[in-house]
């Protein structure tokens, strides 16, 4: 085994002199205290690794010892609903062993090796298999069987294997003949982090993740195996969306990963996520979930790791043929570790100090993202959704520019309407998503043939009210003209009963898409009814005083997912009300005659 000698240490970087051979990317132990790191340069007659642990205490002289293998993870049943620091160690099991603080020199294994699993195979012996086949399930929770699979090099005929029951997690429960010997398969399986799993075949985006949220659904819908990017200055509320997004999509495993944030927001979410409540099954939510925590006081480098660490996890899980849905938070911090560690390292800085690299990491990272066709011929999905912090909300900052040209979603996060109350705080006109073509025909079956066309106009509405704005800011809006008075009516009405949710209204905070095509559709009836009425000469303020448009605001909160009928009874009264104003204008044109004769 290759060892080697510290000589330089400066905060997570140390260099060593080498005694053997050592690979690129390979495990080491660094240190008495047998320190997780990985190497990432090699020299002539040395190496320097990244520690993913605090370094205090190293000194020059310290033995470095090789694994001879990739930083891997434990892949197997006890992931679902267990909470993982940047480096696979469990939290629960740290502080019952160690109490509230990580230190060095933890050794707990990163899965239940004592806890037996109820194992059901579904192959028999002498059956032919190939690599990514179920070999068997475990019942991992109520709702959600774990499929240990054959490892994806492995392809031979089953010679053995172990009949129904419970089984620990190394235990052996198939041995395989294959032209390379042969092989021994337990539910526990180890993965590179830096690899991609292998897949057969990726296929096209078709559906989209569905969130509940109309801002995303109906104008920026993201690609159900897409990657989507969301940036926000600090308190714009990208935390709070993510966890909304996690609690609502509809995909079965949720991977979160708190890549730098501050200790006490992550405090948050470890202490809230586990009394969260499934609506899919009505379970708690952590059944399905996987929390991988790591702070901003914690390692710098473990953040670098813990972005690898949770999408090989989601990777394992599509291969299973499941849907995933991977929340990074933030994308930002895991870039200034890269910097940081860069810096250490004496490489010359791009822009704003960022290393070089950083555009080909983000693009190895949202690139593994895909609906994809799996080894064993499953269809299953990783989506991966991104937020990323500029500083001062600036989105042209570098990591901003950088992850917008790997994604085909972006939903900005506006600082003004964070601090007006208005939820979800997504910009629409600063927003967009090139899933919107490939969900069309999604669409078009859950939410009517005119989806697009609708959403169109409502776009165009929003641009049309954008631009008007800044003209009312100098004339003020009584100088408008009726035709332009009437759009920013109708946008009003469009952003407070279409856009804004209430995340506090248990009707309002989920929206389904049967219930988003009605809403939208009928926002859409309005606004043409209204463009009549302007025609007919009414005053288009006088629209807002009608009681029905404040109903017609209301609506998200006021109908349910479960009670769409009630949409036709809305229209009605908008049909009556808005009928009621043409006798008035006749009546005036009338009077305005008469007093001119």
């Amino acid at each position: 085994m290759s060892r080697a000698e510290i000589f330089w240490i400066n905060g997570p970087v140390v260099k060593a002199r080498a005694q053997g051979k050592f690979q690129m990317k390979e495990a080491v132990s660094v240190g008495d205290d047998r320190l997780v790191a990985e190497v990432i340069r090699l020299d002539t007659d040395a190496i320097t690794v990244q520690v993913f642990e605090d370094t205090t205490g190293l000194t020059p002289g310290m033995g470095i010892e090789g694994s001879g293998l990739p930083l891997a993870v434990d892949l197997g049943p006890g992931m679902l609903g267990a909470m993982f620091d940047g480096i696979q160690r469990p939290l629960h099991e740290v502080a019952d062993a160690y109490g509230d603080f990580i230190g060095t020199a933890v050794d707990v294994p990163s899965l239940d090796r004592e806890r037996r699993w109820r194992y059901q195979p579904v192959i028999d012996e002498g059956a032919g298999v190939g690599g990514g086949q179920c070999l068997g399930e475990v019942d991992e929770t109520a709702d959600l069987k774990h499929r240990v699979l054959v490892p994806p090099a492995i392809n031979g005929t089953v010679e053995w294997r172990a009949p129904e029951g419970a089984y620990r997690i190394d235990d052996v429960l198939a041995r395989i003949r294959s032209p390379h010997g042969l092989a021994e398969v337990s539910m526990r399986s180890r993965w590179p982090i830096r690899v991609p799993r292998p897949f057969r075949r990726r296929l096209a985006l078709e559906r989209p993740l569905l969130t509940g949220q109309r801002v995303i659904d109906t104008l920026y819908p993201i690609g159900k195996g897409g990657a989507t990017a969301m940036p926000g200055g600090f308190g714009t509320g990208k935390t709070i969306l993510q966890q909304t997004l996690a609690k609502w999509c509809d995909a079965d495993v949720i991977i979160y990963i708190g890549c730098g944030e501050r200790g006490n927001e992550m405090a948050g979410v470890l202490e809230e996520f586990p009394g969260l409540e499934d609506p899919r099954t009505g379970r708690m939510l952590m059944e399905r979930t996987v929390l991988i925590a790591n702070t901003s006081n914690m390692p710098v480098a473990a953040r670098e790791a813990s972005i690898y660490t949770g999408i090989t996890l989601g990777e394992y899980f599509r291969d299973q043929g499941y849907n995933v849905a991977l929340f990074a938070d933030s994308i930002s911090r895991w870039a200034e570790a890269l910097r940081e560690i860069s810096g250490r390292l004496e490489e010359l800085p791009a822009e704003e100090g960022y290393p070089a690299y950083l555009p080909s990491r983000l693009a190895e990272f949202f690139e593994r993202a895909g609906r994809t066709q799996a080894l064993s011929g499953d269809e299953s999905s990783l989506t991966v959704v991104g937020t990323v912090s500029p500083p001062g909300g600036d989105f042209s900052e570098p990591v901003t520019a950088h992850s917008r040209r790997y994604v085909k979603s972006f939903l900005a996060l506006d600082r003004d309407r964070a601090q007006a109350r208005f939820y979800p705080a997504i910009h629409p006109l600063q927003s967009y998503s090139e899933y919107v073509s490939s969900t069309a025909r999604w669409w078009r079956k859950h939410g009517g043939v005119r989806w697009a066309e609708r959403r169109e106009r409502m776009l165009a509405l929003l641009q049309e009210q954008a631009r008007l704005e800044k003209m009312v800011k100098i004339v003020g809006r009584d100088a408008l003209p009726p035709s332009q008075r009437l759009v920013l009516v109708c946008a009003e009405i469009t952003v407070e009963g279409l856009l804004r949710q209430s995340a506090f209204s248990e009707t309002d905070r989920y929206c389904s898409p049967e219930k988003q095509s009605a809403m939208l559709a009928l926002i859409d009836y309005f606004i043409q009814r209204a463009h009549a009425l302007l025609e007919a000469g009414i005053d288009p303020d006088t629209l807002l005083t009608l009681p029905v448009v404040r109903r017609l605001q209301r609506m998200g909160e006021d109908i349910g997912n479960d009670a769409l009928e009630e949409f036709q009874g809305l229209t009605d009264a908008l049909d009556d009300a808005l009928d009621g104003l043409a006798p008035s204008m006749q009546d005036d044109s009338a009077e305005h005659e008469a007093a001119g004769q």
